[in-house]
C-alpha cells in the first residue's frame, strides 16, 4: 500500500482539529457570551411572537421561503461540486501535471492526491446533508406557521413560541454548519499546493469564523443597547458582554 508522508498526516489532523475544535468552542462560547447565534435566536422569537398577532401570514411564509431558497442553492451547488470531484478521481494524473508547475507545489504520489480529492468529497457530502436537513427544518417551520394560533396575547403561547423558535434556530444552525464546510473546503484546496499552506489556511478559516461570530460589526449592530433589542427585554448581562470593536466583518 502506498505510504502517506508524515507531514500530510500531521496537517490532516490539524485541519480536523481546527474544524471540530472550533465547532465545539463556538457552541460552548455562545452559551456564555454574545454571538450571532444567540442574537438571531432572540430576533426569531420576536418575529414569531408578532406573527401570532397576524391572521394573514403570507408575508411570514415568503420570508421563510427566502431563507430556504438560499439553503437550496448551496445544497444544489454541493451536488454539482461532488460530481466534478468524482470525475476528477479518474483524471488524477492530468491534474498532477497541471498543478506541478505552480509555485510552492510539492511533488507527491498519485495516492496522496487521491486522498486529497476524497477529503474534499467527504466535506461536500457533509455539507449536502447539512443543507438538506436545514431545508426540511424550514419546511417544518412553514407548517408551524400555518398551525400557529391567532391571538392578541402571544405571551400566553410561550410553549408554541419555544417550539417554532427552536425549529427555526435548528434550521439556521444546520445551514451555518453547511456553510462552514464550504469555508474549510477552501482551506482543503490549498493542500494540493503545499501541506504547510494547508495548515495555515485551516487556522485562518477558524480565526475568520470566530471574528465574524463573536467580534464582527454585524454582531455589534444586533446587540447595540440603543437598538430594538432594548424593547425585546434582552438580559442585561448579554449587553455587558458585547464584543469589542473590530475593523470589519
Amino acid at each position: 500500500m502506498p505510504k502517506i508522508p508524515l507531514i500530510d498526516w500531521f496537517v490532516l489532523a490539524w485541519f480536523c482539529s481546527c474544524w471540530v475544535g472550533y465547532t465545539y468552542f463556538a457552541r460552548r462560547k455562545s452559551k456564555r457570551k454574545a454571538s450571532l447565534v444567540m442574537a438571531m435566536r432572540i430576533y426569531r422569537r420576536e418575529w414569531f411572537k408578532h406573527m401570532l398577532g397576524h391572521e394573514v401570514r403570507i408575508g411570514h411564509i415568503a420570508a421563510l421561503s427566502s431563507l430556504q431558497s438560499g439553503t437550496t442553492f448551496f445544497a444544489s451547488t454541493a451536488l454539482l461540486i461532488l460530481g466534478g470531484l468524482v470525475a476528477l478521481l479518474g483524471t488524477t494524473e492530468r491534474v498532477i501535471n497541471v498543478v506541478a508547475d505552480l509555485p510552492f507545489t510539492r511533488h507527491d504520489s498519485e495516492f496522496v492526491w487521491l486522498v486529497r480529492i476524497i477529503l474534499l468529497i467527504v466535506i461536500f457530502v457533509y455539507a449536502f446533508f447539512k443543507f438538506t436537513w436545514s431545508i426540511r427544518q424550514f419546511n417544518f417551520c412553514a407548517v408551524l406557521i400555518g398551525a400557529a394560533p391567532h391571538t392578541d396575547r402571544p405571551e400566553e403561547q410561550e410553549d408554541f413560541l419555544d417550539t417554532i423558535t427552536s425549529v427555526a434556530s435548528f434550521a439556521a444552525e444546520n445551514f451555518n454548519m453547511g456553510l462552514r464546510a464550504y469555508y474549510f473546503a477552501l482551506a482543503a484546496l490549498t493542500w494540493f499546493l503545499n501541506p504547510w499552506l494547508f495548515a495555515a489556511a485551516s487556522a485562518l478559516v477558524a480565526y475568520i469564523l470566530h471574528e465574524r461570530e463573536f467580534r464582527s460589526e454585524t454582531l455589534r449592530a444586533l446587540t447595540r443597547p440603543t437598538s430594538i433589542l432594548q424593547s425585546l427585554h434582552l438580559p442585561q448581562d448579554f449587553l455587558q458582554k458585547r464584543p469589542p470593536r473590530s475593523d470589519g466583518d
